[in-house]
């Protein structure tokens, strides 16, 4: 029998782990919730649409376990909160880890983390709460991933990182071997990072710039 499971959230996010929890879990999804002041619609994909201040009341937690899903907003603090207000209540948080994922470090991921297809997760890995890793990344051997990250897709982190508390890491980045990166930083698409990073740093890539000639100029396409 599978487990009943509230989603926080009503955007696309929210709407992903709908599918995915549904097509790939032992859970199922019974309802969503957000704060009342959001509230737009009494329902979302087609499940009751309910405040969060009303949900112990409509949805026990000694029967149902819950799953925030929310992005990296404010640097992964409004998911942090509303993952330690889901606690308070008393509901198990429960997390996603795609069939399609290569885990290999004997389980070592903590509640509330949404880890989607074709990440491979090499041994000794340690993977904090409330952590999203989108599809298609590489976390190195012995590397620490802290609570409340964001990882978006094709991010190689070599092994024996150590990744502070609510990071955000963007698509295509790459962080070298045994480097410590600060909490709350902001690494950016395609961004080679090297060295130790302090707490709060932004490192941003240089984007490709449109060429002077024109594509009807160009003669070998």
């Amino acid at each position: 029998m599978k487990k009943p499971l509230v989603i926080f959230g009503l955007g696309e996010i929210a709407q992903l782990a709908h599918y995915y929890f549904s097509t790939d879990s032992n859970y199922e999804v019974v309802a969503f919730t957000v704060d009342a002041a959001y509230i737009t619609a009494t329902e979302f994909c087609g499940l009751p649409a309910v405040p969060f201040e009303e949900l112990a009341n409509l949805y026990s937690t000694d029967t149902h376990e819950i799953f925030v899903a929310l992005s990296y907003s404010k640097l992964n603090q409004l998911r942090k909160e509303k993952f330690l207000a889901a606690k308070a209540l008393g509901y198990r948080i429960a997390s996603y880890v795609s069939s399609r994922a290569t885990v290999l470090n004997d389980g070592r991921i903590g509640d509330n983390c949404f880890i989607l297809e074709d990440n491979t997760i090499q041994p000794f890995v340690t993977i904090g709460n409330n952590v999203t890793l989108w599809s298609g990344n590489h976390i190195g051997h012995h590397s620490i991933i802290h609570d409340h990250c964001f990882i978006a897709s094709h991010v190689v982190i070599s092994g024996g990182v150590d990744l502070g508390e609510s990071c955000f890491i963007g698509v295509n980045a790459t962080l070298r071997d045994h480097i410590r990166v600060g909490e709350k930083c902001v690494v950016g698409a395609s961004v080679l990072l090297l060295a130790d990073a302090e707490p709060e740093g932004v490192y941003i890539g240089i984007a490709t710039e449109r060429s002077k000639v024109p594509s009807t100029k160009l003669r070998k396409i």
